[in-house]
């Protein structure tokens, strides 16, 4: 039986969800919330009545447990998140190797045909696409993140598509998709139409996840670290967190081609004026989209 690693985190409830969604984007395979106080006097009843929304993401007390596939993943994932503002309301638990239990079964009981827009789905390869779809992206759950579930990730999905529709698609257009983790943006852009698409990531097994979708996908980009990323583009997409986008600036900045769009996510409503401060001697950035506490900027050169 493999070892898997777990990555157990005490987090204040008002935490929970942000944290648990950034686990997941910093390769997490499943995350998972527990009562710290289960079995004391202090537990905390938490569920709804029947049909009903469960009234908090989490306890006040919360364990959020994520797990990974290498030791490596967790030790930096959990260093990306101490780094954060909210960082000093975590507190770890515990950082163990865990046996691997039915795995695939757990994966595929979590993860459901994705809906985009109307007619754009991602569909994970056990399940059959709906009868509606018409842009379908195969895509499993792996060691890269990115599968569509996220707030984040959906919403750079819907401005591409929408952006793509209103433009008669990106046919012809050069994409730079910049921390690309499993492809999905760059896949993305290809299946509305670009045919130059670059993603590169500084995470190696982003560059292989990248690969292997693409493939999947049928469609063709060039993946690397991000030296591969030369000269300008007609589209830039980076989906990270606000710490890295902050720093990148001038770089994603320059891969702008004059008119060219940039559009970033990763980062929480309350930080959206600060990254639009920080790329004001670039390009005006506007809120493009948001949901669930996260924020889509968009603005071009």
């Amino acid at each position: 039986m493999t070892q898997l690693v777990e990555l157990a985190l005490i987090c204040p409830q008002e935490r929970v969800e942000w944290v648990s969604d950034a686990l997941m984007e910093l390769a997490a395979l499943s995350v998972t919330v527990e009562d710290a106080d289960a079995d004391s006097p202090h537990e905390d009843a938490l569920f709804g009545e029947p049909g009903m929304p469960v009234p908090r993401a989490g306890w006040q007390r919360s364990i959020v447990k994520a797990l990974f596939e290498r030791e490596a993943e967790a030790t930096e994932a959990l260093t990306t998140l101490m780094a954060q503002e909210f960082g000093a309301d975590l507190h770890v638990q515990a950082l163990v190797s865990v046996d691997e239990q039915d795995w695939v079964r757990l994966t595929q009981s979590q993860f459901a045909p994705v809906s985009i827009t109307e007619s754009f789905w991602i569909v994970p390869s056990w399940h059959e696409a709906p009868a509606q779809a018409r842009t379908i992206m195969r895509l499993d759950p792996g060691l890269a993140f990115g599968t569509g579930t996220h707030p984040t990730t959906r919403m750079c999905l819907r401005w591409l598509a929408r952006q793509g529709q209103a433009q008669g698609g990106w046919q012809g257009q050069r994409v730079l998709d910049y921390g690309c983790g499993s492809g999905i943006l760059a896949i993305a852009a290809g299946l509305l139409g670009a045919t130059d698409l670059t993603g590169v990531d500084i995470d190696p097994a982003a560059v292989t996840a990248t690969g292997h979708n693409a493939a999947a996908n049928s469609v063709s980009v060039q993946v690397g670290q991000p030296e591969l990323a030369q000269g300008q583009f007609d589209l830039v997409l980076a989906n990270i967190l606000a710490t890295p986008l902050k720093l990148l600036a001038p770089l994603l900045c320059a891969h702008l081609k004059p008119g060219a769009p940039l559009v970033l996510a990763g980062l929480l409503d309350r930080q959206a004026e600060e990254l639009q401060a920080v790329y004001a001697p670039w390009l005006a950035l506007e809120i493009a989209d948001q949901e669930e506490g996260w924020t889509l900027l968009a603005g071009r050169r």
